[in-house]
């Protein structure tokens, strides 16, 4: 742990000391450009292909290019916490998108391994879901923010892994709180994260929410690593 908050220390002090420039264009200023950050486009519904039985429906923040990639990546691998207020406004669309109105909102992060919160001093998806309810509430929206998932097992990485392989390696992974349907009564549940793929991870936990009587109403995600049969709308 305290090699890993060295290196996000160091890393932070060198960001600091360079100059700013645009994550997409790299131009130099802003950390995104209002140009760059405009070409993400707006939120869409997102399919993979093929789809996972009982997949939550699920909203991506933009197109998953240059700005937004370059940001998750940042904030997952470098800690940069001063993008988080970026991510957090993309994230906060998507979930307006996956839950209209004005009622209260649950927003609950897919958790990472005990492996990947050592190396990135923190956990990502907590840190991005309290800065998505920050920009929600600011918007007049009642969000809470419930970390209820937990992990009975460290999967395996999934880099390379075929949708089967993923679904095989998530089997009996995620576990949710015997009190949860307790302390979300009344709201929209929203599962974030970062990325989604094969829509194995979201699927598991809104069913691993499910068997804890917690009906999972949509999943919202800053973007997608879109392969060639997957939708996307909008």
């Amino acid at each position: 742990m305290v090699t890993r908050l060295l290196t996000l220390l160091a890393a932070a002090v060198t960001d600091l000391a360079l100059p700013r420039s645009c994550l997409g264009c790299c131009r130099p200023g802003d950390t995104v450009c209002v140009t760059c950050w405009a070409a993400t486009g707006e939120p869409r519904a997102f399919t993979p292909d093929p789809c996972p039985p009982r997949f939550p429906p699920t909203w991506v923040a933009g197109r998953y290019d240059a700005v937004l990639r370059s940001a998750v990546l940042a904030v997952k691998e470098r800690g940069r916490s001063d993008l988080l207020p970026l991510l957090g406004a993309a994230l906060a669309g998507a979930v307006a998108a996956a839950a209209p109105g004005s009622g209260a909102v649950l927003l609950v992060p897919v958790p990472s391994t005990r492996a990947a919160v050592r190396r990135r001093g923190g956990d990502h998806m907590r840190l991005l879901a309290r800065r998505t309810t920050v920009e929600l509430q600011r918007a007049g929206r009642p969000v809470t923010v419930l970390p209820a998932l937990r992990l009975l097992r460290t999967p395996q990485d999934s880099a390379g892994l075929s949708a089967a392989e993923r679904a095989r390696n998530l089997d009996g992974v995620f576990a949710a709180g015997a009190n949860t349907r307790r302390l979300a009564a009344g709201a929209c549940v929203v599962l974030v994260d970062d990325v989604v793929t094969t829509g194995t991870t979201l699927t598991r936990c809104a069913l691993a929410l499910g068997e804890m009587g917690l009906q999972v109403s949509a999943a919202a995600v800053a973007g997608t690593t879109r392969r060639s049969g997957d939708r996307l709308s909008g």
